[in-house]
């Protein structure tokens, strides 16, 4: 699990969650998805953003590549907001690209599928994963000490070996 005393600046949420800066600054600036480490205090601070925001960006793209309202999106990160993490971990979400569903089960992903409409699903915790790799290869930032971090996750062994070849 990625370290909560870790944060990413903005470029680097937006290399991990595969968006551009300025639709980091303005998810930021209309609230969608805020920074919940440090908010940006006007010009010249770091918006500095945890693990966990670094994953609802990445699924809020997903969802915007896919054609979902931002009305929906915004009533899925609050959802997401209010999650433990390790709910967050196990959950799927699905849209029929009107609707953002949360599945804890096989059958409520089953029985979302009967429905005979498109859908499209969403599993955190491969977005999780997908994150938790690509932020590997990244600078942090230490919460209590602004030290920068290279290749932090200790999880990533094959990072760790990179990391020493250099």
């Amino acid at each position: 699990m990625a370290s909560e005393q870790i944060g990413y600046r903005g470029p680097t949420a937006c290399a991990a969650a595969g968006i551009t800066y300025r639709q980091l600054d303005y998810w930021a600036r209309t609230g969608l998805v805020e920074p919940s480490v440090r908010p940006a205090y006007g010009s010249g601070t770091q918006r500095l953003y945890s693990f966990r925001d670094v994953v609802v960006l990445k699924i809020v793209k997903r969802f915007l590549d896919t054609g979902v309202s931002l009305q929906n999106i915004r009533t899925a990160v609050q959802h997401l907001r209010e999650c433990g993490l390790r709910d967050l971990e196990r959950m799927t979400l699905m849209s029929d690209g009107a609707t953002v569903y949360e599945c804890t089960s096989p059958d409520e992903v089953h029985a979302l599928l009967q429905s005979g409409q498109g859908i499209f699903g969403i599993a955190v915790g491969v977005v999780w994963r997908d994150v938790e790799s690509a932020l590997s290869q990244l600078h942090g930032e230490r919460i209590d000490t602004g030290e920068t971090l290279v290749g932090h996750n200790p999880a990533d062994e094959l990072a760790r070996r990179r990391n020493r070849a250099v």
